[in-house]
């Protein structure tokens, strides 16, 4: 997906287009982001249609990492209260006209009809579940992503999830802010558009991580 002017330029600059050979399934972590009822269910008040194409990638890179003595972490969005009561009363009130307001405060409330994992997600019991309230899981204050992954040793994150471009690619940027080895999944990744999914791995493959398929990281486990 990435253009020839960008693979250029990332090997001008450092010799080498990817920049993981392989990867400590116990030192990683699958980092799975808003894959819940709000942003994948038909006619949601944040859908992203193509979220529902990336839950096969999704399931073989965590039944992958499992096996291989990894981890998986779902982290789903929740924002609590309206208006001014609100957790994120900037976004509620800028971003989303009254109808979609309406809509997505109650999907995305704690225990709201949008916080499901999406159909056909396979969980694991030992699975981590954690929310958070920003679109990036990693800024200060908005989940315990960051102490999570400390308390374990892990020093290398997954992305998958959507949108490519808003949650995971904000989580991606403090991600290897925070010293993370960041690899964002291209094939299980999901936004509004392909022109806005492309030109977010555009922008991690230079600045902030790898891009890779499912099946070049499933082929870097060990």
């Amino acid at each position: 997906m990435i253009s020839q002017e960008i693979v250029d330029r990332v090997m001008a600059r450092r010799g080498r287009l990817h920049l993981f050979d392989a990867f400590d399934a116990r030192r990683t972590a699958l980092i799975v982001i808003d894959m819940q009822h709000t942003f994948c269910a038909p006619g949601a008040p944040a859908e992203v249609p193509a979220a529902r194409d990336i839950v096969p990638a999704i399931n073989r890179l965590a039944r992958g990492l499992r096996m291989a003595g990894g981890n998986v972490v779902w982290v789903t969005h929740a924002n609590s209260g309206a208006g001014e009561d609100s957790d994120w009363r900037v976004y509620y009130n800028n971003f989303v006209s009254d109808e979609v307001r309406a809509r997505t405060v109650e999907s995305l409330n704690p225990g709201g009809s949008g916080q499901e994992v999406w159909d056909g997600l396979e969980v694991g019991n030992a699975d981590l579940k954690l929310f958070k309230n920003r679109y990036s899981a990693l800024i200060s204050g908005a989940s315990q992503l960051e102490r999570v992954l400390r308390s374990r040793d892990i020093d290398t994150l997954l992305i998958t999830g959507t949108k490519t471009n808003v949650c995971c690619e904000s989580t991606a940027r403090d991600a290897m802010m925070l010293d993370f080895n960041v690899v964002m999944v291209s094939d299980a990744t999901a936004a509004l558009s392909e022109r806005e999914h492309v030109a977010t791995l555009e922008n991690i493959i230079q600045q902030f991580g790898d891009v890779l398929t499912t099946d070049e990281v499933l082929e870097r486990l060990t």
